[in-house]
């Protein structure tokens, strides 16, 4: 048939036949986001959300059972129904749960083509790594070593470290502890440790904040306005950051590194609705009121939140993948990546050395 036609149809149809495969392959597929509710997690939501409005038409966006633990079979549903739609290439996980890797277990049965990162899940790290092309998480222990490198940096001589027994009792916040002892050990600065009182039990966290405002004022007049206050409790920060700008001691980064803990509360800092997650607007007013209060270079965080970087990167390394891009995750690709959508640099480090699917980051700071 096609001796019939001219050498410059037959080029045509081929050139046609092109674009339509490459529209095929990179215009008529959709990527599943899956995060909690508003509600119950803002960081992950609104990043899912501004995924959505940067990839119009792109993705679906399903959010779990507020209730998980008690709803895990209706969140498995879910994501199930999302590796049943054929449009849907890749699916992106970023809750902050156990009990998700049996819906990614029988999709990928189904579909051993779907892309699926999670960033993170916490199930067990070697029978993630069987079943998802990648896992992502926050490095929380080399934290332990980036803190107090950045604290002294920063011009701190002494690092106080606040926590409580049930606290402490748990692994990783143990090791990090134990991280940044033996950092400030090697680095020639103080360590102090002052355990309050446990919010966990008797009269809930008022003990424990209460505390705080009369012991940090201590500590800072004993130890001097060179000492960096961390705090392993996301209520803290509160607290810590509102004591910083009244008594000028250096506030390194929050237990959850983001600009929205502790800085909204404490620099009385109302964001309005249309800008809940412009991170630029909100680092520059923080930057403007630290500025106000002398405390330009003494106050730092991560530049945005990590529940809020995940999705979007997520979501770009999934489409490297589906377009053919990337065949596998490379750690300096994904670095590239990465700074693109954070716009400061991000360190990856392997979970487990004989894991070559699942990393842990760090990002660079932002010091107001």
């Amino acid at each position: 048939m096609l001796r019939n036609l001219t050498m410059t149809t037959i080029i045509l149809i081929l050139s046609l036949c092109l674009l339509a495969g490459t529209a095929a392959a990179t215009g008529t597929y959709k990527i599943g986001i899956v995060t909690p509710t508003l509600s119950a997690s803002e960081d992950e939501f609104r990043g899912a959300e501004r995924t959505a409005a940067k990839h119009p038409g792109m993705i679906r966006h399903i959010t779990l059972p507020n209730n998980f633990s008690e709803e895990q079979e209706t969140a498995i549903t879910q994501i199930l129904g999302l590796g049943d739609d054929p449009e849907v290439k890749a699916i992106v996980i970023c809750a902050g749960y156990s009990g998700i890797l049996p819906a990614i277990q029988k999709i990928k049965e189904k579909r051993p083509e779907m892309v699926v990162i999670t960033a993170p899940i916490w199930d067990d790290p070697d029978m993630m790594a069987k079943y998802v092309d990648l896992a992502l998480d926050t490095d929380w222990v080399q934290r332990g070593i980036s803190i107090p490198t950045k604290a002294q940096k920063m011009g701190a001589k002494t690092f106080i470290h606040y926590s409580f027994p049930t606290h402490m009792a748990k692994e990783v916040i143990a090791k990090r502890h134990d991280m940044m002892k033996a950092t400030c050990a090697k680095l020639g600065m103080q360590f102090v440790e002052v355990t309050t009182p446990d919010p966990t039990t008797g009269a809930g966290p008022s003990p424990m904040l209460q505390f705080l405002q009369e012991d940090i004022p201590r500590q800072i007049a004993r130890y001097g306005k060179d000492t960096a206050v961390f705090g392993t409790n996301c209520p803290m920060q509160d607290v810590i950051i509102a004591k910083a700008l009244e008594l000028k001691f250096i506030m390194p980064e929050q237990c959850c590194p983001t600009p929205t803990q502790g800085y909204p509360a404490a620099m009385e800092l109302a964001i309005p609705k249309e800008d809940a997650g412009n991170f630029d607007k909100i680092n520059a007013t923080i930057k403007e009121k630290a500025a106000a209060a002398g405390m330009t270079g003494r106050l730092s965080t991560w530049p945005v939140p990590v529940g809020y970087f995940f999705p979007e990167f997520s979501t770009e390394l999934a489409i490297e993948k589906i377009e053919g891009k990337v065949k596998n995750y490379d750690m300096a690709e994904m670095k590239k990546t990465a700074k693109k959508v954070a716009g400061v640099e991000v360190a990856f480090n392997k979970m487990k050395p004989e894991i070559d699917n699942y990393y842990l980051i760090i990002m660079d700071s932002i010091i107001y």
